[in-house]
């Protein structure tokens, strides 16, 4: 697990892409959203921070999105 949270949301899911192969095709395309989207609704934000959990990850700071 990283000591610090992800500065922001692109890092989160680059870091999920790039370091987890048991990812299933509807996450890899999430993730792939993710990495150019300028911001998340909550949703997102929220499944996102769900999968950082699944893969043993800190989630990323929110409030510092981009």
């Amino acid at each position: 697990m990283t000591e610090q949270p992800f500065p922001n949301h692109r890092s989160a899911a680059l870091a999920l892409l790039n370091d987890r192969t048991t990812l299933s095709h509807k996450e890899a395309g999430f993730l792939g959203h993710v990495t150019v989207a300028l911001a998340l609704s909550d949703k997102q934000a929220d499944w996102l921070n769900k999968l950082q959990a699944k893969h043993g990850l800190l989630p990323f700071r929110k409030g510092d999105q981009p």
